[in-house]
């Protein structure tokens, strides 16, 4: 949202400087700021000039739940190379299996767990969000020796809002997926058609029809999209097929919103940057949201990379009964190329580690 921001915020300039900088505070001002990476997880420096990545969570938390619940459903790294004209999204699978240090803000030992607990344990014992944000960027760096320029948490349903705002958003749909959430009773009634076991297995409830979603290009509501890009459990590629549709669920925002009916819609425009300001609460390190906004005004979704780790193949292992999922050695490399900003040479030595914008695969 930051991108796609500093992108209309300089379409709209143009000449009228000063009507963009009314926009831009507008903005900023509805987006809730909030420190989140904690001085060790902040990456060193103090120019914004260079390569910059940042740490996107999404948390599927429901209304009135508490933070200290929560956990990262979405862990993704936005990386903009050093001439700041494109950028690259990688997804941390959550099953990820890592070493958690230790979090004496949350009381936390330390320990080895999915990669998607660290939120968890940063959150309680008072941690908050900002606790299971920090953890969680630690330990994305005693993984990858990766440290952020900056940060946000996501809401989900805040994402919905968004779409909303914009009227739906366009997406290709790669492979049939069907709703474990979202169904309907012989009525015609909305209703859950699938229950979840202990053990987390969904069994279909009777008498309740799923959402199916057919491979193919749609123009998709804010309910149907959210509910496209939660699906896991019954997708044939699992959670690499989650990250996926969630970076394709971006990528069309982003072309949504740069779309002339929105841009040239002043009431439509101001509706979806206010609702992307309250789906979002972001630490923008040493630098103002200002700043960012006009530092990523280059960039559009043509020149924004999806990736793939581990190629979207599993790497399961099962230990001490519980299942986890491992980075092979060029996932590795994936990360030592954020580091070094030069994933523009992985892309072009691993093509087939980039993602399609969707549709259906051949």
């Amino acid at each position: 949202m930051l991108v796609i921001s500093g992108a209309i915020l300089m379409l709209l300039s143009g000449t009228a400087i000063a009507g963009g900088r009314v926009l831009m505070d507008r903005y900023t001002g509805a987006v809730h700021q909030q420190s989140l990476l904690g001085s060790e997880a902040m990456a060193s420096g103090t120019s914004i000039n260079g390569p910059l990545t940042v740490l996107l969570v999404g948390i599927d938390e429901r209304p009135g739940e508490n933070a200290e619940g929560s956990r990262s459903d979405s862990i993704i790294l936005l990386h903009v190379s050093a001439n700041h004209d494109a950028a690259y999204l990688v997804s941390i699978p959550r099953d990820s299996r890592v070493t958690i240090p230790p979090f004496p803000k949350s009381r936390y030992p330390g320990g080895t767990d999915k990669i998607n607990s660290a939120f968890f344990f940063g959150s309680q014992n008072g941690g908050g969000r900002a606790g299971g944000f920090e953890l969680l960027a630690l330990t994305i760096k005693k993984m990858t020796g990766i440290t952020f320029n900056a940060g946000a948490i996501v809401n989900f349903s805040g994402f919905q809002a968004v779409t909303k705002a914009l009227g739906g958003v366009h997406m290709c749909v790669d492979e049939k997926v069907t709703s474990i959430h979202i169904g309907q009773d012989s009525k015609g009634k909305f209703a859950a058609p699938y229950r979840m076991t202990p053990d987390l297995r969904p069994i279909p409830v009777p008498g309740v029809k799923p959402q199916v979603y057919e491979p193919g290009c749609y123009d998709m509501s804010d309910w149907q999209a959210l509910d496209y890009v939660r699906q896991r459990e019954l997708v044939p590629d699992g959670d690499y097929g989650r990250q996926r549709h969630q970076q394709q669920f971006v990528k069309a925002l982003a072309k949504k919103t740069l779309s002339s009916g929105v841009v040239a819609n002043p009431t439509k425009l101001d509706g979806v940057l206010r609702a992307a300001g309250q789906a979002l609460t972001v630490d923008s390190g040493k630098f103002a949201l200002s700043n960012w906004l006009f530092t990523l005004k280059d960039i559009n979704p043509n020149n924004v990379a999806m990736i793939k780790t581990n190629a979207g193949n599993f790497h399961s292992e099962i230990i001490d009964g519980q299942a986890f999922e491992t980075l092979d050695p060029t996932s590795l490399e994936l990360f030592q190329a954020i580091r070094d900003d030069n994933v523009d040479s992985f892309v072009a030595a691993n093509p087939s580690w980039v993602n399609s914008d969707g549709g259906p695969q051949s």
